[in-house]
């Protein structure tokens, strides 16, 4: 591992990469932002195609290493700074759950409220990766009744992504406010790192008119 641990994000506000900005925050990490205007595409110019081919954000820079997608990301920060313990440590018997969680949200949570958002059937079971929509909802909303956060007690890295985007997908209906669901949002929106960077990415959108 790289013993120096300085990162830079590419970051737009009110993106999925507002959450890493989170995390970063909630690590006390070091880290510089390269700030992108989605409106006007410039996540589609060659200097950021060459950094992510895929021309998404976020995406991470640390020393020669780019990171893409939001899990690796995720998985990536918080082994990076172990002391903050926002990441179960391989051996931790909350690691495995950590990562299911983490996991879950990309391959299951994600394609199903993308169809859902679609109004999009759920493909047949035996080629689904997800099952259908009620399942995933109903495996999420249980683990959440168990503990303030998806691994009990214990607020991890998985919580700030979760966290974030049930937040706007229950404002934009795609996720129904149910009880255990909007007692986890406004806990992880009560976060210092939450107030912190929402009120920046206002003051960037704002910025980028």
């Amino acid at each position: 591992m790289n013993a120096d641990r300085h990162l830079t994000l590419f970051h737009a506000p009110h993106s999925r990469s507002t959450g890493t900005l989170m995390l970063l925050e909630e690590l006390g990490a070091d880290y510089e932002l390269r700030i992108l205007n989605l409106k006007t595409g410039e996540q589609h110019e060659p200097a950021y195609l060459a950094v992510n081919p895929m021309g998404k954000v976020p995406a991470l820079k640390h020393g020669e290493a780019v990171v893409t997608e939001q899990v690796a990301i995720y998985l990536y920060l918080a082994d990076l700074y172990p002391e903050a313990g926002l990441g179960p440590p391989i051996g931790d018997a909350l690691r495995g759950p950590y990562l299911r969680w983490l996991a879950f949200y990309g391959c299951s949570f994600e394609p199903a409220l993308i169809d859902r958002a679609q109004q999009r059937e759920a493909p047949p079971r035996q080629m689904s990766p997800y099952g259908d929509y009620e399942t995933v909802l109903k495996t999420l909303t249980d683990q959440l009744s168990r503990g303030p956060y998806l691994l009990g007690e214990k607020f991890s890295a998985a919580d700030v992504l979760w966290g974030t985007a049930l937040d706007w997908t229950v404002k934009f209906g795609l996720v129904p406010a149910l009880p255990a669901i909007q007692a986890y949002i406004d806990r992880a929106n009560a976060r210092e790192a939450t107030v912190k960077v929402r009120a920046l990415d206002a003051e960037l959108a704002a910025a980028q008119g």
